[in-house]
């Protein structure tokens, strides 16, 4: 039973005989990055997007606010595509 952190990367980090470890590709592990960061963005937008149009149609100087609120999640994408670049 592992009971430690060090154990577990010591684990997670064992090769057999200096073969690379199985695993995820890193096209693959970067397409995952940019999909979920995507489907939060998304999940997120969908509350404030409702909240900020009931907000401008009351008021119509909250209109600004409610774009930069609205635009804010998707620089999570846009940090997620980073990681597409740098793999």
């Amino acid at each position: 039973m592992i009971e430690t952190a060090t154990q577990l990367a010591s684990v997670v980090l064992q090769t057999d005989g200096g073969a690379a470890a199985p695993g995820i590709p890193p096209t693959a592990a970067a397409a995952l990055a940019v999909g979920l960061a995507a489907f939060g963005a998304g999940y997120a937008e969908r509350g404030i997007g409702a909240a900020a149009m009931g907000a401008v149609a009351e008021d119509e100087s909250l209109f600004v606010r409610g774009l930069i609120f609205t635009v804010l999640p998707e620089t999570l994408v846009i940090l997620a595509l980073v990681v597409v670049f740098l793999v």
